[in-house]
């Protein structure tokens, strides 16, 4: 997998290693900067950007990590293998 660089403040930077998709990520609680496994990681896609997020445990100081998504974050989180939840409106 080819190295896709992202901004540390607005998304994740998969990691390319032999064995498993790895993710870049920071902490804004504590500014921890780390490797996630896909499996760290959940990606909800909603209706609109509000509702469009992954979250993750910052893995230094267990802060509940929540970062909005945008198209390509989804695109990087969803081929990394990432678990998603979509949210469906009730008509």
């Amino acid at each position: 997998m080819e190295q896709m660089r992202m901004s540390v403040t607005t998304g994740v930077t998969p990691v390319p290693l032999p064995a498993a998709v790895r993710f870049r990520a920071a902490c804004p609680a504590c500014r921890e900067r780390f490797e996630l496994a896909a499996g760290a990681l959940r990606l909800v896609i909603g209706a609109g950007s509000r509702t469009t997020f992954y979250t993750f445990t910052c893995p230094a100081c267990g802060a509940a990590v929540r970062k909005p998504a945008g198209e390509r974050v989804i695109e990087l989180l969803t081929g990394g293998g990432v678990r998603t939840l979509r949210l469906h409106t009730a008509p």
